[in-house]
């Protein structure tokens, strides 16, 4: 399955951006440009419905990192909630990571990321 990404305006501020299917290295381009999209509104909370959401990749966790940093530069906030167990599971793992390298490059942490979720999706 492929990646299909909307977005609206909830209320003044608030903008909900819905992945569905396969966030990886092929797709995540769409939800970046929807991401630079809503951001130019200047919203103060970007909220990412991840209940379609079937994997994401390193690349996936990339751009919702880097809408993290876009949100913090004028104080907004990023919420992501109905996560799929096996994406709570990537962001539990990122979470856990400590600071330094722990994989020698993004294939070898799409690698152990893709094997994590389907332990979890069996």
């Amino acid at each position: 399955m492929t990646l299909s990404v909307t977005s609206k305006q909830k209320m003044d501020g608030v903008y909900m951006i819905s992945p569905a299917g396969r966030l990886d290295t092929n797709s995540y381009p769409g939800l970046e440009e929807r991401v630079d999209l809503v951001l130019q509104e200047k919203p103060h909370t970007l909220v990412f419905d991840m209940a379609a959401l079937e994997y994401i990749s390193s690349m996936g966790v990339r751009v919702i990192a880097k809408a993290q940093k876009a949100m913090k530069a004028f104080d907004g906030k990023v919420v992501l909630f109905n996560l799929q167990p096996q994406i709570q599971k990537v962001f539990d793992i990122i979470k856990a990571l400590p600071a330094q390298q722990v994989f020698s490059n993004m294939g070898e942490l799409d690698d152990y990321l893709d094997r994590m979720q389907r332990r979890v999706t069996g």
